[in-house]
């Protein structure tokens, strides 16, 4: 994922007959398993404003069960995509998220409480934060104290911490990006946000994970960004997304049971 400034802003389901009703808007997803790499439930994709969406329930016809939606970005922009899609993705039957993408120029909690006035987060509403370089505007990157407070203050209004959308060399404090940025040193084991489920961004097929996260493991893998029908990464045979132009696509490291418990929905 990438800022608004720049272009855009396990195991098998069929063994778990007393999720048989989620069927009922479409196909269980595959368990993928790129080459070379580690498996995961190939359930859930994200987007924001500038992707094009035709058909929600395409996009649960395609195996899709959980779809997150960038709704923030710093402390005073708000995705225009974002209220009204809600609604059209939940009545298709996916399970919705939301995440923000962090920026230096307003405090961490000004960001946190931009976003949930936003977001207006219920159980079953995934939250992250999008932690990563702002490659359009480096000076405007959210700084690793940012992200603590913008994470601690999302506990302190909810009582739950977002998730963490980061790569593993932007995480240990070592150059990423375009502008070959760096956080200011690496989330140690000790900061609030290595409490927090780790969405791991990595598009090679043998993904690495973060030091603090080592023992722990990624929650959801970001496994290819910008994926169309026709683009799909190492070749794929797995279900193209349709209804959507395109979309990142992520693993979701356990089966279909996991996935809703871990989304605080029952299935539907």
């Amino acid at each position: 994922m990438i800022s608004r400034r720049g272009l855009l802003g396990g195991l098998a389901a069929s063994s778990l007959p007393a999720l048989a009703g989620c069927a009922s808007k479409g196909p269980m997803p595959e368990v993928y398993h790129p080459p070379g790499g580690p498996s995961g439930l190939d359930a859930v994709i994200d987007i924001s404003h500038g992707v094009a969406v035709s058909d929600w329930s395409a996009i649960r016809r395609s195996g899709i069960l959980g779809l997150i939606h960038k709704a923030t970005e710093g402390g005073d922009w708000i995705d225009p995509s974002y209220a009204q899609r809600r609604p059209q993705a939940e009545a298709a039957g996916l399970l919705w998220g939301a995440y923000h993408f962090g920026t230096r120029q307003y405090s961490g909690r000004k960001q946190a409480e931009s976003f949930l006035s936003v977001v207006r987060p219920t159980p079953d509403t995934v939250i992250a934060l999008d932690l990563e370089p702002n490659d359009a505007n480096p000076r405007n990157t959210m700084t690793l104290a940012q992200g603590e407070e913008f994470a601690a203050t999302v506990q302190q209004m909810t009582g739950r911490l977002p998730l963490l959308y980061a790569h593993a060399q932007w995480a240990n404090g070592e150059k990423y990006g375009r502008r070959n940025l760096r956080l200011e040193k690496p989330i140690l084991p000790n900061s609030i946000l290595a409490k927090c489920d780790l969405w791991l961004a990595d598009y090679r097929e043998q993904p690495v994970v973060p030091y603090t996260w080592e023992s722990r493991g990624w929650t959801l893998w970001q496994y290819a960004a910008d994926q169309t029908a026709k683009d799909m990464a190492y070749g794929a045979h797995h279900r193209a997304v349709a209804g959507v132009a395109y979309c990142d696509r992520n693993l979701f490291n356990g089966d279909v049971a996991a996935l809703y418990k871990f989304w605080k929905a029952k299935p539907r």
